[in-house]
């Protein structure tokens, strides 16, 4: 098996998307077009460390693949992360980085004949955006997608404005919101209502959404999920042991 091949990323922008998650845009200047797959990672050699394990990170690719030499990352900030830690305190635009060549099995099959259910947590949600603006820039399918986020706050609500506007532009196209840590009552009476998703956004879990929405097993859906691994391991017991579908309908991809 030949080698990685490694490349040097240069930092384009660095931009707030909540309290404590950044967007980073990086640039490949020895490539025109980099090439990956959406749902895949890329793997960092971060000067955090003298072991391997320590120095390497792995996050996944947030945009959608497209004839660009840039993409872009979606990160949380873990105080005890080393990872997160350096790039939200030493990486600034201008900053170079190093990182091989994408990875991961972790994508949307060649021909999309199903609808897909997409269930994920904090920046679990960078493969699937990445997903979806493939299949809305590319035409992939006309099959239903259905988007699960969850989060604990209303002002950690990542890419919500590309959210609402997928709605009306890609059909089959629909979104839900868990906030286990928000008075839902405030948030309609409050100015956040006027965002327009009022009828979108669940008091507590992911789990509860698709729970009620695919109890009866179709042999047309498959289920994406990403996330801790509690998260993930909640959501396959209830699709595979209770609800009942097959092993072959879900996927999944941990981070953290």
């Amino acid at each position: 098996m030949p080698p990685a091949h490694w490349y040097t990323g240069i930092v384009t922008d660095v931009s707030d998307l909540a309290p404590r998650t950044k967007s980073f845009r990086i640039k490949i200047p020895e490539v025109q077009q980099f090439d990956f797959k959406a749902g895949q990672f890329i793997t960092f050699d971060l000067p955090v460390g003298e072991k391997r394990l320590q120095r390497w990170r792995s996050y996944s690719i947030a945009s959608a693949p497209g004839d660009s030499n840039e993409i872009e990352l979606c990160l949380v900030h873990f105080e005890q992360g080393l990872g997160s830690t350096y790039f939200f305190k030493e990486i600034s635009i201008g900053s170079e980085l190093k990182f091989k060549a994408p990875e991961g099995g972790f994508i949307l099959p060649g021909e999309i004949d199903h609808d897909l259910v997409m269930i994920c947590t904090g920046t679990g949600i960078a493969p699937f955006r990445s997903m979806i603006r493939d299949i809305f820039h590319r035409n992939l399918t006309n099959r239903n997608i259905h988007l699960i986020f969850g989060t604990r706050k209303a002002e950690d609500i990542l890419y919500l404005d590309e959210w609402k506007e997928l709605s009306n532009s890609l059909p089959g196209f629909r979104f839900d919101i868990a906030l286990s840590r928000e008075d839902l009552n405030e948030l309609r009476t409050g100015g956040f209502r006027a965002r327009g998703i009022s009828g979108n956004l669940h008091s507590g879990y992911v789990h509860p959404i698709y729970l009620k929405q695919y109890t009866v097993p179709r042999k047309d859906v498959h289920f994406y999920i990403c996330g801790w691994s509690m998260m993930i391991d909640e959501a396959v017991e209830n699709l595979f042991g209770e609800l009942h579908y097959e092993r072959n309908q879900i996927h999944y991809e941990l981070y953290g």
